[in-house]
Parts: structure tokens; sequence; C-alpha cells
């Protein structure tokens, strides 16, 4: 009788601090600030409110599981940064092209694996985008609206006859990246390692390193980027030509990640940086605002946070400087 008074006690305490812990339930309440949903057509909204909006928006759903403490401090601690990553119920508010940037870079997202995430999708097993509603979202983006013609090459950055046009070197942007994070005046003479064509907010992106990343490249270090490797994504307004081409037109912005991984040790080792616009705007409503760039950089973790890989080479084929020096001999 005793044992068993003993066990209805533990049991009992198991049970209280069971329903204590329940008291401890971080507030997902809507965020402060007016709400304005991203525009899209009804059929593309409807996926991305069953698919999406149970973490990036200010409506979470949440199942009676995710109720349940300690399983619902990880889905709000999941929400609320999901939120400052991507919320739609505010991107509204954002000019259209960058509601459907943030689009497409979602739809990226789900083609690569990475979202849902991965735990998301142990607990929630009908959460995965289906092939039907992807290729909806993939309609809606492509093809994409003309680029027009408005937005022609703008001084001081003149399109040069054998490159895109870059930033002049001696250029200096109008005050430092909120997280501190350097501008890297020299990035439009690093070489080019890829290029991007970006339909859904009519830009074309080059992709430049520093020395450190050419090197890493040559000496096929990838996918791990060494101490000091900088990148840089230039970008501008695509203006169709008329006749089936794209041409550099106004320039647009210039992203930075540079890997330090002690200095940036918050964010996955890689510094973050966005440049805007001729006086080229430092990026971010404050220090933590590249939380927003490693949420999307995530998806290519296996990458090392890293989209935008060299173009692949197949290798030199044919015989080696000893094979022809045989081949020479043996003709004489």
């Amino acid at each position: 009788m005793a044992r068993l008074r003993r066990g209805f006690g533990a049991l009992s305490l198991v049970l209280a601090v069971a329903l204590a812990l329940q008291a401890i339930r971080p507030s997902l309440g809507v965020p402060a600030g007016a709400q304005t949903e991203i525009a899209v057509p009804p059929q593309v909204r409807e996926i991305l409110v069953r698919r999406c909006y149970a973490c990036h928006s200010d409506h979470p759903q949440l199942l009676w599981w995710d109720q349940v403490a300690p399983v619902y401090w990880v889905a709000a601690s999941d929400v609320q940064r999901a939120r400052r990553v991507l919320n739609f119920s505010e991107l509204g508010a954002q000019p259209l092209v960058r509601q459907r940037a943030a689009l497409f870079e979602s739809v990226d997202q789900i083609q690569l694996g990475a979202m849902p995430l991965r735990l998301y999708r142990l607990g929630h097993p009908h959460s995965g985008v289906t092939a039907q509603e992807l290729a909806t979202l993939k309609a809606y983006l492509a093809p994409f609206p003309p680029a027009g013609g408005q937005d022609e090459p703008s001084k001081p950055f003149v399109a040069k006859p054998a490159a895109l046009a870059a930033p002049e070197p001696n250029r200096q942007p109008a005050g430092p990246s909120p997280n501190g994070t350097p501008f890297l005046p020299g990035f439009a003479g690093w070489q080019v390692i890829t290029a991007v064509d970006r339909g859904d907010d009519h830009s074309l992106r080059i992709i430049t390193g520093n020395e450190i990343a050419i090197r890493a490249i040559e000496a096929r270090q990838l996918p791990s980027w060494p101490e000091g490797a900088a990148l840089a994504s230039i970008a501008w307004r695509a203006v169709d030509d008329g006749h089936g081409h794209l041409r550099p037109g106004r320039f647009l912005q210039v992203e930075f990640m540079e890997k330090h991984r002690i200095q940036f040790a918050g964010t996955e080792g890689w510094g973050f940086a966005r440049f805007v616009g001729d006086q080229l705007k430092p990026y971010g409503d404050g220090p933590h605002f590249d939380n927003e760039c490693l949420g999307c950089h995530e998806a290519v973790k296996a990458n090392d946070f890293v989209f935008s890989l060299p173009l692949p080479r197949e290798p030199k084929t044919g015989p080696s400087g000893s094979e022809k020096q045989e081949a020479k001999g043996a003709g004489q």
C-alpha cells in the first residue's frame, strides 16, 4: 500500500509539473502593424494559405499536438522565425516585383526540398506541396510578364562593350550595412563565376568572386568555401531589345556574402549585405536583417549556403602531353 501511495504521489507530481509547463506559452498573436497580404490570384492564395500560412503568416495554424508544451515551444519558435524570414500577411505592402521575387524564392525552396522543414513534415505528414500545386505556383510565375523598356542604363553605371555594366570601382555606399558586413569596392573587377536570369523580377545577375573564392574553385575545394572567400551578386534590370534578347538596363543592387566563421558565427559563418540603387543604400532595418538572408540560403546548406555555384565544365579529353610526345616520336 505504501508503494502504491508513493507511485501515486510521483504520478501526481509529474502531472502537476506538466500542467504548470502549459502555462509557459510564448505569444503567437498578430504582430503590431497593418496587414497587407500578398497580391496573388485566388488559386495561388489558396495554396499559400493551405501550405505556407501555418508558419509564414500572422494566422498560425497549430494542430492539437502542437499546442502541448514542450512541443508548443518548438512550434512557437519556428513560427516566430518563419515570420522574420517571410510573412505573407505583410508582404503585400512591398512593391509587386518584391512580392513576386519572394514567391519565386519560396517555389525555389520547395523544389529543393527545403520547405516545408523536414521536422515539420514528420509531425504534419500531409503538409507537403503536391506536384499539381507546385505546377500552379510555377505557372503563375512563368511565363514572366514582359520587361519594360523604360529601364535604360543610368549614370554612373555605364554599360561596357565586353561586359555587363558594373558600379564604378571608387563608388562608396550611402552608409554601412546594419550588421557590419563591409562593402567590397573591388567586386566589379572580380572574376565571373556564373550568371542568372531572374524572370520573376526582370533582373539579370552576374555572380563574381574574389581571389580567395576563385582559388577555391580552381582547387576544387567546394562546396566548403575557405575563410575570406567573398561573392558578389550584381543585378540589373533586364531589358528586352525587341528581338528576343535581354540586355542589362538600370543597375538595381549588389549583394555580398563574405566567409568569416568567427565574426559571422551567428549566420553560419557568412556575412550578408545588400546595397541598393545608384546611391548604394544599405538594405535592412536592423543588425539582424541577415536572418532573412540566412533563412533563404538554408535551402542550400549542403552547398555551404551558396546558391550560385560555378558553372560545370566537362573535363578536357584527348591525349596528355606525354602521349602526344610518344605519338610524335612514333611518327618520326
